[in-house]
């Protein structure tokens, strides 16, 4: 075990000093270009959705192995451009194909995803595969133990390629690090695929894989699969076990978790139901007490669905090039005879909302703070003058009975929401402010800005509208919409009721239908 292993999370972060935050040449519903030609007809599979090729390969009109070596030939070929996998499990990967396709002939099925090709983020453990977190601390670091999230991949048949680039320790809306390198959006190579799932969301888009594993507490689901044009699911809070994920040794445990969860991308809608169905229920000792099961979407047909909307709110505009492509998607959906109301579910206050989001997102990192910092945060704290540093500082440092009042607020804002879904299904908004950004790693979030027609803007707005659904614990779908007038891809956010995910799931999937859904990358 290397030395990094012998920290506790606490004092390891404490030693590292990571106390901030972690984190158009197709029309509108035009269909994504044919899957290059090359190999045949698994060539034609490489944009296939998961469940689609799961099939496939059931029936035996493609085989797991070379539906696998296709995958390895196309990293290959294209990762050089996008550096989404760095860490690359070929040998495992063909062994476990060959594995499933001996079992298939005997008629045998590992599980849902028998024999499909996935990615796994590097801050799921992996036995025997290093894993990093994007940090030269662990560039040795070889778990003991695969993590909740691989071994229910894992057990229900899929085959692991390798790992994904994140950001340090997950901390950014891009996604780069001294071992790896940066990873590009494919879309255009001069911008961020998104943080911490960028890798994961870039290698979908370009067809490495038919999955990918991620995590999200500050959008890092939701924001890369935005930016990369692909579909990302952040489950209701603690359906999917986080355990194995950023766990820097058997030893080291946290408290349960409040905002973060464990959750999956994939180009279309229908592949994550599947994951979810793989992923979802009770890990450890809470398994022999409980099960669980993903209650089915609340409605059959669009038009059923009575569904809320907010494209904008002045406490963050939204920038005028997403904003349209959100706008030509609503009136589509209007078209298309789906019920829409807009405006914030009544008992909604918005910016207290996020005031406490990032008050427990702050209070999340807490105990990863230097005890020789408390004094100077806890002078800062005292100030309670309404800034946002004086809320950072309190969350860190300032009296337990604060966060136990954060709590409860956080309880009632959920319980405000489920009254809302009593009487609608879904509700709509947008997953970021700005589409896919430059790049740019200067180390002070102070010191970025986001681009927009309008003007420059703080980069710290990119947590502002995915903060109401990890705020509630609430599930919340990306699913691609439409380009900007850049041709970047533009991402719709669906809220569903808390533990109802399939209902978001299963709009975002007529979303998809009406739209075009997932197009791959010009180029790729």
């Amino acid at each position: 075990m290397n030395d990094a292993n012998k920290f506790s999370r606490r004092e390891f972060l404490s030693k590292a000093g990571v106390l901030a935050a972690t984190f158009p040449f197709m029309k509108l519903g035009a269909k994504a270009d044919p899957a290059p030609k090359n190999g045949g007809r698994v060539g034609n599979c490489v944009f296939s959705s998961a469940v689609d090729v799961a099939k496939a390969i059931r029936r035996g009109d493609i085989s797991s192995l070379e539906l696998t070596e296709l995958m390895f030939k196309r990293i290959d070929a294209i990762n050089p451009r996008i550096n989404a996998v760095v860490t690359l499990m070929k040998e495992k990967a063909l062994a476990r194909a060959k594995e499933a396709d001996a079992a298939r002939s005997k008629g045998t099925f590992f599980g849902p995803l028998h024999g499909v090709p996935i990615t796994n983020k590097d801050a799921f453990d992996v036995k025997g595969v290093r894993t990093t977190f994007g940090n030269p601390a662990f560039k040795d670091h070889i778990p003991t133990r695969d993590s909740a999230v691989v071994e229910r991949l894992s057990r229900a048949g899929a085959v692991l390629l390798g790992m994904t680039n994140v950001p340090f320790m997950l901390g950014d809306y891009q996604s780069y690090n001294d071992i790896f390198g940066q990873t590009n959006n494919p879309w255009d190579l001069t911008r961020s695929p998104g943080g911490s799932t960028g890798g994961g969301a870039a290698a979908l888009a370009v067809g490495f894989g038919y999955l990918t594993s991620g995590s999200d507490i500050g959008g890092s689901i939701r924001v890369p699969a935005h930016f990369c044009g692909v579909c990302g699911h952040k489950p209701t809070l603690n359906l999917v076990p986080t355990r194995g994920h950023m766990q820097f040794s058997p030893d080291d445990f946290g408290e349960p978790d409040y905002l973060a969860v464990a959750g999956p991308l994939a180009r279309y809608a229908k592949d994550l139901k599947l994951a979810l169905e793989v992923l979802g229920g009770p890990d450890g000792d809470d398994a022999v007490a409980y099960s669980w099961r993903l209650p089915p979407p609340r409605r059959q047909l669009l038009k059923d669905y009575r569904i809320g909307y907010v494209l904008d709110d002045k406490l963050c505009p939204v920038s005028s090039d997403v904003r349209t492509a959100l706008t030509d998607a609503l009136a589509a959906l209007r078209g298309a005879g789906a019920n829409l109301a807009e405006g914030w579910p009544p008992g909604v206050d918005p910016g207290g909302e996020n005031r406490n989001y990032v008050f427990l997102l702050d209070s999340f990192f807490a105990e990863e703070m230097p005890d020789e910092k408390l004094a100077e945060v806890r002078a800062r704290a005292d100030k309670q003058d309404g800034s946002w540093e004086a809320l950072t500082a309190l969350a860190q440092a300032g009296p337990r009975k604060n966060f136990i009042a954060a709590r409860s607020k956080q309880m009632k804002a959920r319980a405000t929401w489920q009254e809302y879904f009593r009487t609608h299904d879904a509700f709509l908004l947008p997953t970021a402010v700005v589409p896919a950004f430059k790049h740019d790693h200067r180390p002070s979030w102070k010191d970025r800005v986001l681009e927009t027609p309008e003007g420059p803007r703080p980069f710290v707005d990119l947590c502002f509208w995915i903060s109401f659904a990890t705020h509630t614990g609430l599930p919340a779908t990306v699913v691609p919409v439409g380009l900007t007038h850049e041709g970047l891809p533009v991402g719709m956010q669906i809220i569903g009721p808390y533990l109802e995910d399939a209902t978001p799931i299963d709009l975002a999937a007529k979303v998809e239908e009406l739209l075009g859904g997932f197009r791959p990358p010009k180029g790729f």
